[in-house]
């Protein structure tokens, strides 16, 4: 084996040991509530990962630290094939519950869904990625044991697969650096960035039980505050009820979710100085200060539309629908509450409507934090960027110029670099939206409007979780479900990770000169 392919094969295995972990730990789930078939689930969950990590890490631990091109191919290797073993609990139980083995849950709709290899590998990847798109029909049938399974999927993959690893298994001057930087991260709490990791777990921990003791306390049974506090605060949005939040039909805890939403889109190192009393980063720091700004803007344009243009009679109703769904999106949570057993469900909204949360969905929330979609810095970037090239006009070409992005002052050669690539990332999400877009196009019934498949394919890619009625075990065809698994993927780790392992791939097999 080549020693590029060694540090990768080592660097996956690592991977593959701490999810092992991860689903051993869940065995205590089906303890406390005596689902014996699921302890027997997660044993052999655990095994199959863990063994292969195991094998990988030990045969190539004396390979080389991961260069920038191995931490690409790692994260999109490694999120790839957590997504693929995830799926063994789903796997395991529902054709434990279709053969009628002795303790097996009893076989329904939605859990022989889970027989089907593709749908379970679908529902790991979306929680692992955070999206929160489904193929139940009714999450409440389900078993304690899935339900948590969905739950904490969602839970690790919003801080981060690598930075679980990381925080776990790696040790300083591991290319632990690299790793968390090919995850899309970049920011930095302390000079270690195996503490960095550690302490944001901390945080998560901390935030995770606060939002808990919220939820139960404005009224939510305590399994439902356990599992929609941790896919809220991971802005996940996997629920444990068929009609996500609308099932409790409760505007105290639909106020109580969306400060949890917003928590879970703020940069964890704003957290962890706000944590240490430095209060002033709630409005000081840009991204922060645009996630009020942008969700607020945007929830406001979102109510002005459905109370001109409908479905809701009163203003109070448009009031508590839209913002509750507007911030559900830009966060890229995914809950929700309007949906045919309460009001109007989102893929009835007007077409306007649903493209305002679309737009929510395209640019989430802040970077370094558990969110999806394009970032508010990226966006920001843009638009300074676009302003800082066309006021270039006026200046003589003697005038020494500098572009602020919050308190970075950059030259005229980092601002073009930091320009360009967010282009870049905006310019290549907005191309795989319109390829998924017109692949959803063919092979859709045509009973789904334009502003329904877009909506649906930017929730799959901006890793949100909302749907207008598409995503589900019998209504997404086959290549859909396949594409929505691509497009999971590259909006978790943007795109280039994704793409660097596929030319990796190719050019390693000799298909690209």
């Amino acid at each position: 084996m080549s020693g590029s392919t060694a540090t990768i094969a080592r660097d996956v295995g690592r991977i593959l040991e701490a999810l092992g972990g991860a689903m051993a730990v869940s065995v205590l789930v089906p303890i406390v509530f005596g689902e014996w078939f699921g302890v027997a689930a997660f044993a052999v969950s655990a095994l199959v990962p863990f063994t292969v990590g195991y094998v990988l890490y030990h045969r190539y631990a004396d390979a080389a630290s991961p260069s920038r091109l191995h931490g690409m191919v790692v994260a999109a290797t490694g999120w790839a094939l957590v997504g693929l073993f995830g799926s063994v609990p789903f796997l395991v139980v529902a054709w434990a519950a279709s053969l009628g083995l002795p303790g097996a849950p009893e076989i329904t709709p939605t859990l022989a869904a889970f027989t089907d290899p593709l749908n379970a590998i679908f529902e790991s990847t979306s929680g692992f990625t955070g999206t929160g798109l489904t193929m139940t029909d009714d999450e409440a049938v389900l078993p304690r044991t899935l339900q948590w399974w969905r739950t904490f999927t969602e839970w690790i993959g919003g801080v981060g697969v690598i930075v679980l690893t990381t925080a776990i298994l790696a040790r300083p001057g591991s290319g632990s650096l690299t790793l968390y930087e090919s995850e899309a991260r970049s920011e930095k709490i302390h000079p270690s960035i195996v503490s960095t990791v550690r302490t944001i777990w901390w945080i998560f921990i901390l935030f995770t039980f606060v939002s808990i003791v919220t939820l139960w306390l404005a009224g939510m049974p305590l399994w439902g505050a356990i599992n929609h506090a941790m896919t809220g605060l991971a802005t996940g949005g996997f629920s444990i009820t068929d009609n996500s939040i609308a099932t409790y039909d409760s505007v105290a805890i639909d106020a109580a979710l969306i400060p949890i939403m917003i928590a879970g889109s703020i940069a964890f190192p704003v957290h962890y100085l706000m944590l240490r009393g430095d209060l002033r980063n709630f409005y000081a720091d840009l991204q922060t200060r645009w996630v009020f700004l942008y969700m607020g803007g945007g929830s406001a344009l979102l109510i002005a539309f459905l109370s001109l243009t409908g479905p809701y009679e009163t203003l109070a109703a448009a009031v508590r629908y839209g913002t509750f769904q507007f911030v559900s999106a830009a966060t890229c949570t995914g809950f929700q509450t309007a949906v045919d057993a309460t009001n109007v469900a989102l893929g009835r909204w007007p077409a306007e409507s649903q493209l305002m949360v679309t737009g929510g969905m395209v640019i989430g929330g802040a970077a370094g934090s558990t969110v999806g979609g394009i970032k508010i810095i990226r966006a920001l970037t843009l638009l300074k960027g676009i302003r800082f090239r066309i006021a270039d006009v006026f200046f003589p070409d003697s005038a020494v110029r500098r572009l602020d992005i919050g308190d970075r002052r950059l030259d005229e050669e980092e601002a073009s670099q930091e320009f360009t690539e967010a282009a870049i990332i905006a310019v290549l999400w907005v191309s795989f939206l319109i390829l998924g877009t017109f692949v959803l196009l063919v092979i859709l019934p045509g009973e789904y409007s334009l502003a329904n498949v877009v909506f649906e394919v930017a929730s799959a890619q901006g890793n949100v979780g909302l749907s207008a009625g598409i995503t589900g075990p019998e209504s997404l065809p086959t290549v859909g479900k396949v594409a929505f698994l691509g497009h999971m993927l590259i909006g978790r780790l943007e795109i280039i990770p994704v793409l660097v392992a596929l030319r990796a791939l190719i050019s390693h097999k000799g298909w690209y000169a």
